[in-house]
């Protein structure tokens, strides 16, 4: 029986990109276009229709120039059930007598109210890599015109609000609207046995090269960091995304003898409860867990019930001491090493680092660094 292919889509965040670049294309000759071509982040090259533009000719300021330009790209989510898909995502651009590239949100785009996010509180819901794509968008069409002058980008997603709505924006402290996200641009369609499959399949690609361990880690951010932190290239990693369970069960069943579990602390309290799928939508105890290992760490009942108000894992380090810090990774470590053990039933040894990206390495059970080789 032939295996489905699902389709792939496209983020936010590359519709930001293309309807930034369509939109400073036109802002700079003044011409209307209907499609643009934008290369992602990750290299793949888009050909999108340009939608709903909106041309606003000046006073006489930019003599032959348009004041501001305004035009949308339209979502496309492929097969993935994404409640964005079929959104417009509006780019707008203008002249700014202020030299440099300011970059905000507009309606339906989320504002940050909460610490620990990406981005700092008060600023607009557009993440690191969408920032930096429309930034380079605009430079390359600034020099590629030989113009020089300030820029303001305006983003917007009409009826954002009322999507975000349906999103965990709200509990992770996004509110007004939608978030701008993708670190590759693409969308992968969440086929759940489809994405196990294809863990299996890597797996035992791995394990037929020779390998005598794998390493698993939930997503790109875990890449990076074993790519700084230990020198692993990707392509000896394996990605889990939430399957950590179903990915130790796999490893056992295919043989494999040793496992390392690589992952931020924001995923992996979870597994200090018992928690082996990590998507949200299963659960969602991360502050519970971090204020019982305080708890168990000493740390007094009003102190840790602090950190039930916590919007992310991230803002309750910050809120630690460094030796309180110490003492609750200890505690959080030895849950992790415990549930982990339970899971793979003595038929592998296996391991975990936790990182955080403020504070790095912040815990590795006992046996990790055999493992990893080092």
């Amino acid at each position: 029986m032939k295996k489905e292919v699902l389709r792939q889509g496209y983020t936010t965040g590359a519709c930001a990109q293309a309807a930034v670049k369509a939109a400073m294309q036109m802002l700079l000759s003044g011409k209307n276009i209907s499609e643009i071509q934008a290369e992602l982040p990750g290299g793949r090259q888009l050909t999108l229709p340009v939608l709903d533009t909106c041309i606003q000719f000046c006073d006489g300021r930019y003599p032959g120039r348009p004041l501001s330009v305004s035009c949308a790209v339209k979502k496309d989510s492929g097969d993935d059930p994404d409640i964005t898909n079929g959104v417009l995502v509006y780019g707008k651009v203008s002249f700014n007598d202020t030299p440099g590239i300011l970059i905000e949100g507009g309606e339906g785009i989320g504002r940050i109210t909460k610490p620990g996010l990406e981005q700092p509180v008060g600023a607009a819901a557009i993440n690191r890599v969408p920032r930096q794509m429309i930034e380079r968008e605009v430079k390359d069409a600034l020099e590629e015109a030989e113009c020089s002058g300030g820029i303001r980008v305006e983003l917007s997603i009409p009826g954002g609000s009322k999507l975000a709505s349906k999103t965990f924006n709200p509990r992770l402290g996004i509110k007004g609207g939608l978030s701008i996200l993708g670190t590759s641009g693409i969308v992968e369609p969440m086929s759940e046995q489809a994405l196990i499959d294809t863990i299996r399949a890597e797996m035992r690609v791995k394990l037929a090269e020779g390998r005598d361990r794998l390493i698993i880690t939930p997503g790109n951010y875990g890449l990076d960091f074993l790519r700084n932190a230990y020198k692993i290239e990707d392509t000896d990693v394996i990605k889990c995304s939430n399957y950590i369970g179903q990915a130790i069960d796999m490893a056992i069943e295919e043989g494999c003898e040793k496992l390392v579990l690589a992952g931020h602390i924001g995923k992996l309290i979870k597994v200090s409860g018992g928690i082996m799928n990590t998507h949200s939508k299963w659960a969602d105890c991360r502050m519970e867990l971090f204020a019982a290992a305080a708890l168990r760490a000493g740390v007094s009942g009003k102190r840790a019930g602090e950190f039930l108000g916590c919007v992310t894992t991230d803002e309750a380090l910050e809120r630690c001491s460094g030796e309180e810090r110490k003492r609750i990774m200890a505690q959080v470590m030895q849950a992790i090493e415990k549930h982990l053990a339970y899971r793979a039933g003595g038929e592998l040894l296996i391991g975990a680092v936790v990182y955080s990206n403020l504070y790095g390495i912040l815990g590795r059970t006992e046996n990790v660094e055999r493992l990893m080789g080092f």
